[in-house]
């Protein structure tokens, strides 16, 4: 065993000492105590490094580069595990800005708008799935693809959105495979992945109570990593509907969407969320599910 020599510590210099503990202690203390106040409880990150936990509330309007690691659930032990993608030894959740520009949003936000005109739910929640070709209207759901003539939908949803469609979905799954250390090549896309309208529209039918709290992977059986693309910015689009990782026994995190901004995560009982209820305006979000099974896997949508 190498021997470790004992240094006998150094008494601090008397008169710095006391000029420190006098005269700057006060200050010093009250500035480092602040300045943590308003990084955990506001979540204001302004860096390109990703925090090593999130904050109990991320807003809008600030730029966000915020992960936090967790230890993964069980869950996945009753599904096929995939080696070097299925999430068994390493889970966690990120919020980031900046992967995806304000003209894709735009393109993005306007494939459900336009379709959405021709469809839409009477409660609250509305969805567009492009691969399954599901569509909210009324009570019930239509197939746009038979629901349309296709020349009426190739207007409707044009090639640039659909081009635009396909590169945010490649640069999220990369994203995610990136950041969880996985080959890109061994994670799918996966259904149902689905753009989103929430309001403040009273239900009609289980389908508009998006409002409860679940687990992915538990819920669909193929999800292993989730992500979200945020299509309208809290505060100013709407109010309510903000994200909620419901961490039992500790402190909730709760992410305001805000254009542009991706949240993503792994799909187990980790983490388990809940979106709260839109009380005002208009909420859109586009729903990325990932898969390590290759028979899970979708293709791009038929449009």
């Amino acid at each position: 065993m190498t021997s470790v020599k004992k240094y006998k510590k150094k008494k601090p210099n008397k008169v710095t000492y006391s000029i420190f503990s006098k005269r700057y202690l006060g200050t010093f203390i009250l500035g480092f105590i602040t300045s943590w106040v308003v990084v955990l409880y506001f979540g204001i990150w302004h860096t390109n490094e990703p925090s090593s936990n999130l904050p109990p509330f991320l807003p809008a309007k600030y730029t966000q580069n915020a992960c936090q690691n967790i230890s993964c659930s069980k869950d996945y032990e009753n599904y096929p595990i995939f080696a070097e993608c299925t999430p068994i030894l390493t889970c966690g959740r990120c919020v980031k800005d900046g992967i995806v520009s304000e003209k894709e949003v735009e393109s993005l936000r306007q494939i459900v708008k336009n379709c959405l005109k021709y469809g839409g739910s009477s409660g609250g929640a509305s969805i567009l799935d492009l691969h399954s070709g599901a569509m909210s209207k009324g009570e019930k759901f239509v197939n746009i693809y038979r629901y349309f003539e296709k020349s009426t939908l190739d207007k409707i949803i044009v090639n640039k959105d659909i081009e635009t469609y396909r590169n945010v979905k490649n640069r999220i799954l990369n994203t995610v495979a990136k950041h969880f250390g996985i080959d890109s090549s061994k994670l799918y896309l996966t259904k149902p992945t689905f753009f989103s309208r929430m309001t403040a529209n009273p239900p009609k039918t289980s389908h508009d109570e998006y409002w409860h709290k679940h687990v992915d992977k538990i819920q669909y059986g193929s999800f292993d990593y989730t992500s979200l693309v945020y299509l309208s910015t809290h505060s100013e689009d709407f109010e309510g509907g903000t994200f909620v990782f419901d961490d039992d026994g500790d402190i909730n995190r709760t992410i305001a969407p805000m254009e542009g901004r991706v949240s993503f995560f792994t799909s187990g009982s980790e983490n388990p969320h809940h979106v709260e209820r839109v009380t005002s305006g208009t909420r859109y979000a586009l729903t990325i599910s990932f898969t390590c099974d290759p028979k899970s896997a979708i293709a791009d949508p038929l449009v």
